[in-house]
């Protein structure tokens, strides 16, 4: 008595083939294609994104060379710079050490001069400085 099979188990059956057709070509179908979609546009943005990342990845090794090339490039030319600064410091040292040598020896030439000059009126002196004492001598002993 459950299942009889008469005129409406065939209707039934009818029934169900057309809305399960009906289900399938109006829900199940689209939702199938739009989950299908759905799911290429993520697997598109994945790979656009690991594709993105590799990109970014390989240009921050990139800038990372070009810094470290522009450091070795500014250490050298601080180097030849040092290297320049020290070579100017030295021949301005040089030359300075050239005219404090120019100057004592013009000193010295000026001091044997003078020495020369001096020791030429020595006799000179020595002659008035023995008057002046022999005159005060005399003075002395006139007066006493």
């Amino acid at each position: 008595m459950f299942l009889q099979l008469d005129g409406t188990f065939l209707i039934q059956l009818i029934n169900f083939a057309i809305f399960f057709a009906l289900l399938t070509a109006l829900f199940i179908r689209p939702v199938s294609v739009a989950i299908r979609k759905r799911r290429d546009y993520i697997n598109s943005v994945t790979s656009d994104y690991d594709t993105y990342q590799a990109q970014a990845k390989a240009l921050r090794e990139q800038a990372e060379s070009v810094r470290s090339a522009a450091r070795r490039d500014a250490e050298a030319t601080m180097a030849q710079a040092r290297a320049g600064a020290s070579n100017t410091s030295a021949d301005i040292s040089a030359a300075y050490a050239s005219k404090a040598q120019a100057t004592m020896e013009h000193a010295a030439q000026t001091v044997a001069g003078e020495m020369e000059a001096a020791r030429a009126q020595e006799p000179a002196l020595v002659k008035q400085l023995a008057d002046l004492m022999l005159e005060r001598t005399i003075s002395e002993g006139v007066s006493r």
